[in-house]
């Protein structure tokens, strides 16, 4: 008898195992091919069979592996002691700037009066597999489907934390927006589902109108991948301008001369979007720190800062409220306008609220 209940509870566990799994070769995306392939190929980004940084770029520099390894086994990062505290979007008060910050990197952009939504990721885990994987530390303020309509769903970088499969054919289903991704990650949207009518692809200084809105995919400092093999994808920071206001958005970058020279052909910037989390001295060419992301925001010549990149996944070994805390000193001392919505908390970009350290309440 206690034979047979062994044997079916490990038949109802692999059972389970692989019903867990079973999504995760979708979830893991595709391969460019034929003329999407061709286009990869042809980019001046793409040399040796991936793509590349305009300098040097090693995930992890020579020498720092032992240290990053390290780092992640004997970390214990702070984390809030009472939970986020989220809110629901209230109505647009009149004004053509407008954003809401939903946790991580997702954001609305509400310009002109068309909605623009960033990085869009609604999973419980930023992973291929609902089990494992960073898990949020707060729930998403609204739920996928009660969004507004969007006009433009834009995506830097096929990394998890960017590019969720669930979401996407969520968005699939209850919008009809295009969704304007760097070349190559169209590959994975259209395992999903997603129309190739819907897709529009662009290499680094390309650019497509969308709903009278000019999008530009601009250079970043990053890598791309969702399985073994890397960078055949790119990745992207993006300018998004309409007839009177400008935003620009890092996506995942390290700091670079780059931005300089994106400051110079599009801006000033009404509004950056600006990464400042998941920082490592292991890593430093590829997320950039608080004070950088300062540097970032002076570069590109704009008006008021949107840190994202913090506050849903732990991502790296540093406390939870770290990269707020150095920011807003570094923004303090720079004389930079700042704004730290909680999550979904409108923010109207002219009359930006005063940055009130909400965050030190729950640790």
């Amino acid at each position: 008898m206690g034979r047979r209940l062994g044997l079916a509870a490990g038949a109802a566990a692999l059972a389970a195992a692989v019903w867990a799994m079973r999504d995760v070769p979708a979830a893991l995306g595709a391969r460019p091919s034929g003329e999407r392939a061709g286009r990869v190929r042809r980019s001046r980004q793409f040399r040796d069979g991936a793509f590349r940084n305009t300098s040097p770029n090693p995930v992890l520099p020579p020498g720092t592996g032992r240290q990053v390894a390290r780092e992640f086994l004997r970390r214990t990062p702070r984390r809030p002691r009472l939970p986020v505290p989220l809110m629901t979007p209230g109505p647009s008060l009149g004004g053509d700037l407008d954003a809401v910050w939903y946790g991580h990197s997702s954001v609305l952009i509400e310009i002109e009066g068309r909605r623009v939504l960033l990085d869009p990721v609604w999973s419980e885990r930023c992973s291929p597999t609902s089990f494992t994987g960073p898990r949020r530390l707060h729930p998403p303020p609204v739920p996928l489907y009660e969004l507004p309509e969007l006009d433009a769903i834009v995506i830097s970088h096929d990394h998890y934390d960017h590019l969720d499969m669930d979401t996407v054919r969520l968005l699939v289903r209850t919008q009809s927006a295009p969704f304007l991704v760097p070349l190559g990650v169209g590959a994975h949207l259209e395992r999903w589902r997603v129309p190739a009518s819907r897709i529009v692809e662009l290499d680094w200084d390309e650019e497509a109108t969308v709903s009278g809105l000019r999008f530009v995919a601009t250079p970043g400092r990053h890598f791309s991948g969702r399985a073994f093999r890397r960078d055949q994808t790119l990745w992207a920071s993006w300018v998004v301008a309409g007839e009177r206001r400008r935003v620009f958005y890092t996506g995942d970058s390290g700091y670079f001369d780059g931005y300089a020279a994106i400051g110079e052909a599009h801006g000033p910037f009404d509004l950056s979007v600006v990464q400042i989390g998941a920082y490592s001295k292991g890593w430093p060419h590829v997320h950039m720190t608080p004070q950088e992301a300062i540097l970032t925001h002076i570069d590109v010549r704009a008006g008021v800062l949107l840190p994202v990149h913090w506050g849903t996944f732990s991502l790296a070994p540093h406390a939870w409220d770290d990269p707020v805390d150095q920011l807003w000193r570094e923004a303090k001392a720079r004389d930079v306008r700042l704004v730290v919505p909680r999550p979904g908390e409108r923010v109207t970009i002219d009359d930006p609220p005063p940055v009130d350290g909400w965050w030190k309440t729950i640790m």
